[in-house]
C-alpha cells in the first residue's frame, strides 16, 4: 500500500501529543470480577466462580477518551453519570471532569463482567436508558459551545444522552467552526450522525442499517456505498471482527485491511479504540488509509489485553516497525 511504508506513520503518531479532542457520548464504567472455575453448581449446570479480585475502569465514551489521553491526546469528556459511587468514582478518575455532568434522576449505566481463566463468563448490566432531560441537555451543550478543541468524537452507546436535538446542535456548531466530527454509531440514531467527517458501524450495525448481510468483500462494499448514500461523511469505517476493516472515501474504490491481531483474549472495547485512533490519526494529518491502519493496529493490540484495554504511542509504534509500517 503506497503511503504506509515509510516514516510518515511515526510522524503522525508523534502528532498525537497535545491533541484536544472532546468526547461526547455514553459514560459508564466497566467492573471486572476476577476468579477461577473449579467446579460446576449443584443449583443449576452454571460453573461456580471462586473469586480473587476485582477491578474497575472507564468504559463507553470514558474508554475512547481514556484511549485518546494514552495515546498523548487531551481528551475532555463530556456526558453523565449519576449522583452515586460509580459516578463519583468516574468523575475521580477522569483528568479533567467538568464536562461530566450528575443526573439525579438516573443510576450511573454499569457493566460487571466475570471473568475466569481468561475467558468471560457472564456480563451484568445495569442501566437506565431514558432520555436526557432539558436541563441537562443545555448545560451540556453550553459546554461544548465554551470548550476550545480540534475535534470531536461522538461515542454512542444508546443510553439516553444523544438525543434529536443534541446531536444536530452539536454538528451545527462543529461544521460553523469547521471541526473535524468523527462516530461511532448505534443503529437507533444512525440518522442523525449528518454531516460529520468520519463514521465506523461494525458490520452487525451495518446489516441492520442497510438490511443484507455484511460478510463478503463484494457484500461489504455494497454496504458501505448504500450507507454513503443516506448520510454525508467523508470517510467510512466499517469495521468487520476477524476480518479486519474496509475503509471508504467518497470518489474512491473500497480498501481492505486485514486484522493483524495475533491473539483475541476479549474484544471489550475494541471499538473505542478504533474511533479514537483513526479520529486522532486525521487530526494529525493522515489520510484515511493511514488513519485506518493505525486503528487496525491499535485495536489488533487491545484485543490481545483482558479487559476494557487502551493503546499507548509506544506500543502502537512498535507494534507498526514489527509489521514493517512503522519507519524509523
Amino acid at each position: 500500500m503506497s503511503g504506509i511504508r515509510s516514516d510518515k506513520m511515526a510522524g503522525i503518531i508523534r502528532g498525537f501529543k497535545g491533541k484536544r479532542v472532546l468526547v461526547l457520548g455514553d459514560i459508564m464504567l466497566d467492573k471486572y470480577i476476577w476468579g477461577r472455575v473449579s467446579r460446576i453448581s449443584p443449583e443449576a449446570p452454571v460453573p461456580v466462580v471462586e473469586v480473587h479480585s476485582a477491578s474497575s475502569c472507564l468504559g463507553g465514551a470514558g474508554n475512547v477518551s481514556h484511549n485518546l489521553e494514552s495515546l498523548g491526546a487531551r481528551p475532555a469528556l463530556v456526558g453523565i453519570v449519576g449522583r452515586d459511587e460509580p459516578g463519583r468514582w468516574i468523575r475521580s478518575n477522569v483528568s479533567d471532569r467538568r464536562g461530566i455532568f450528575v443526573d439525579d434522576k438516573r443510576p450511573t449505566t454499569i457493566k460487571t463482567r466475570i471473568i475466569a481463566h481468561h475467558q468471560q463468563v457472564v456480563r451484568v448490566d445495569q442501566e437506565q436508558r431514558t432520555r436526557l432531560s432539558a436541563r441537562l441537555e443545555k448545560r451540556i451543550l453550553d459546554f461544548i459551545r465554551s470548550a476550545r478543541c480540534h475535534g470531536i468524537i461522538i461515542s454512542d452507546y444508546n443510553k439516553g444522552l444523544l438525543t434529536p436535538t443534541l446531536v444536530p446542535a452539536v454538528l451545527a456548531l462543529a461544521g460553523e467552526r469547521k471541526i473535524q466530527v468523527s462516530v461511532d454509531p448505534k443503529i437507533e440514531h444512525f440518522s442523525l450522525f449528518s454531516p460529520v467527517t468520519l463514521i465506523t458501524p461494525n458490520h452487525h450495525e451495518a446489516e441492520k442499517i442497510v438490511q443484507h448481510e455484511c460478510r463478503t468483500d463484494s457484500q461489504v462494499e455494497k454496504a458501505g456505498e448504500e450507507i454513503l448514500d443516506r448520510i454525508s461523511s467523508r470517510y467510512l469505517i466499517l469495521k468487520r471482527g476477524e476480518q479486519g476493516l474496509t475503509v471508504f472515501e467518497r470518489g474512491k474504490r473500497p480498501i481492505h485491511i486485514p486484522t493483524v491481531a495475533q491473539e483475541v483474549f476479549d474484544v471489550t472495547g475494541a471499538g473505542d479504540t478504533v474511533i479514537a485512533t483513526a479520529a486522532l490519526s486525521l487530526l494529525a494529518g493522515a489520510t484515511i488509509q493511514q488513519a485506518a491502519v493505525l486503528a487496525n493496529t491499535a485495536a489488533g493490540i487491545v484485543v490481545g489485553k483482558i479487559g476494557t484495554a487502551t493503546v499507548t504511542s509506544r506500543e502502537l509504534l512498535a507494534a507498526l516497525r514489527e509489521s514493517g509500517r512503522g519507519g524509523d
